[in-house]
């Protein structure tokens, strides 16, 4: 079992540590690609922001086998 995590604005993503997932807050693009940089291994599947999605652009592809942008 892996873990899960979520990259964005905090106000957007915090809620979810309650169920367990890793909360990298990103207000900006260099703090969202940066957080991207420093995904724990286990991880399996992200959740981002619009804003945190748009700030990794082609990082991504070599990332965690799944993601999920969360809707606006």
């Amino acid at each position: 079992m892996g873990t899960v995590a979520a990259i964005g604005e905090r106000t957007r993503v915090g809620g979810l540590a309650l169920a367990g997932v890793v909360v990298l807050p990103a207000e900006d693009p260099g703090t969202a690609r940066a957080a991207w940089d420093a995904l724990p291994a286990d991880v399996v599947l992200v959740f981002l922001t619009p804003r945190a999605a748009d700030a990794l652009g082609d990082r991504p592809a070599a990332g965690p086998p799944l993601m999920v942008v969360l809707p606006p």
